[in-house]
């Protein structure tokens, strides 16, 4: 059985991590992807972080799998055919240039329209139209700009990035959803069209609950929050969960940096979960029993389950409050996560081999179809299909030497 897009056709002019990662989960889902990158060097991150001399390095590897590596000169006359004809035989275009770099390789919308009128070309941009359209966005960037920054941290601490690479990968993953929007919408119109997603747009739609939040501050403070203050603006609130039910993190057996495990208290669980802390009383006490009552002590409620917790790991933790369902979950580190046997049986994480590093481990894909399962095949070698694809455009071995000694390829 054929994957969910066979035949699809992408040409991936990104590079570093937002484009990657989008084209990344469209090979993964079957498209063919060819990455076109410079002959000298290619795409910036195969030589940033490297943790082995002269090979791939691993933030390349891990956001590049499943891909076909062409190597163009496109300041060249014969490169800029070579890329006509790619355009022409693509259904995708991607990249995530900075604003007009690729109109200032001759290739405008309307160039690009007049080779391939059914051609998608899709953008990852730093911002939409407007003040910050030319500045230049990264990861944190967009965090600070898009409302993660500020809502992130304690009270009294300053704002804080988040580990999830929201503004990048998680922009790649918004870019992925508006490819395959348009490619839907091509079937019926048969014409293309231009994609773009801008990276502070994406983690403003991931931040979306505190906007919400920001608007009901003007009917009075957020109750669901432990902060003592609240000002104009959504503040800082640690690990509460703010949302509809009360949740934080309290510490477990091992004194670890992520010995920890979150908890959420029900309305529904509080009895049972006074049973299990020691605290039965507490499940029918006039001052406890009811969430309301519960609302305005939550640290002293947290304190009491941390008071349980300490005694257990957070595996122990999590088996006996799981018996009860209460909702919990333990703080997983990066090197528990990566050795975890049931992420790795559900490919979740997956070993890779690669012809210079050995294996390494990767994120499987996290879209899971029955009739279009994922095998993650390594990333290329720069210019690893150059002569495969260049033949498949046409070229003949004459025309590729020709190429190779002009430096075109």
């Amino acid at each position: 059985m054929g994957k969910a897009l066979d035949g699809v056709r992408v040409l991936d002019m990104t590079h570093v991590q937002s484009g990657p990662s989008a084209t990344q989960m469209l090979a993964w889902l079957g498209a063919d992807v060819v990455k076109l990158e410079t002959p000298n060097g290619g795409d910036v991150t195969r030589g940033q972080l490297r943790d082995l001399p002269e090979v791939d390095s691993l933030y390349f590897t891990m956001l590049n799998c499943n891909k076909r590596s062409v190597t163009v000169n496109m300041k060249s006359e014969d490169g800029q055919e070579i890329f006509s004809r790619l355009v022409a035989r693509s259904d995708v275009l991607v990249e995530n240039f900075g604003p007009g770099v690729v109109d200032r390789f001759g290739f405008s919308w309307a160039r690009l329209q007049e080779i391939n009128p059914r051609l998608i070309y899709a953008s990852i941009k730093g911002f939409g139209p407007g003040k910050y359209f030319n500045f230049k966005a990264y990861e944190i960037i967009a965090q600070a700009m898009g409302g993660a920054m500020a809502t992130t941290g304690f009270q009294d601490g300053p704002p804080t990035a988040t580990g999830a690479q929201i503004g990048d990968s998680g922009t790649g993953i918004h870019l992925v959803a508006a490819i395959l929007a348009a490619l839907f919408q091509r079937t019926n119109t048969g014409r293309g069209q231009r994609v773009e997603v801008a990276m502070q747009a994406a983690v403003l739609n991931l931040c979306r609950v505190k906007l919400r939040d920001q608007q009901r501050l003007a009917h009075g403070p957020l109750h669901e929050y432990p902060n003592e203050r609240f000002g104009d603006e959504v503040p800082r609130s640690g690990n509460a969960s703010g949302g509809g039910q009360p949740g934080w993190a309290v510490r477990t057996k091992g004194g670890g940096p992520n010995d920890y495990i979150y908890v959420i208290v029900q309305p529904a669980g509080w009895a049972a979960l006074a049973e299990l802390i020691g605290r039965p009383d507490l499940a029918d006490h006039p001052d406890w029993a009811r969430p309301e009552d519960r609302l305005p002590k939550l640290d002293k409620v947290f304190a009491l389950i941390e008071d349980w917790s300490q005694r257990h790991t957070k595996w122990e933790a999590m088996e006996a409050l799981n018996v009860l369902n209460v909702p919990c979950g333990p703080v997983l580190s990066t090197k528990e996560l990566i050795e975890d046997q049931t992420l790795a049986d559900l490919d979740a994480i997956v070993t890779v081999e690669h012809p210079e590093r050995g294996t390494f481990k990767t994120v499987g894909s996290p879209l899971r179809l029955s009739d279009s399962p994922v095998d993650v095949v390594r990333s290329p070698l720069l210019g690893e299909h150059t002569e495969e694809i260049c033949t498949e455009l046409g070229y003949s071995p004459d025309q590729l030497q020709r190429f190779r000694s002009a430096g075109v390829i």
